[in-house]
């Protein structure tokens, strides 16, 4: 695995989880599926995030919007 930098970890916190390497062990047709679930999860989470604006319950959408992120950090891992 690469050396990450601090500066790598600040861009996406994901990459200082312990579990981060037997997640990109994982065999190539695993990891497209879950890249493909963490994308469909973050689409999903950012409508809910725009819908909970639009209906004034910003705790809700702030919720929503951090899984968004957290997602898209996933995914992006998987590449």
């Amino acid at each position: 695995m690469r050396r990450i930098t601090s500066r790598a970890e600040r861009a996406n916190p994901m990459l200082a989880l312990p579990a981060l390497c037997e997640m990109l062990a994982l065999e190539p047709a695993s990891k497209a599926a879950l890249r493909a679930l963490l994308l469909d999860l973050r689409a999903d989470a950012k409508s809910r995030a725009d819908h909970s604006w639009r209906r004034r319950k910003p705790p809700m959408a702030a919720y929503w919007a951090a899984v968004a992120v957290y997602a898209g950090h996933l995914a992006r891992l998987l590449r």
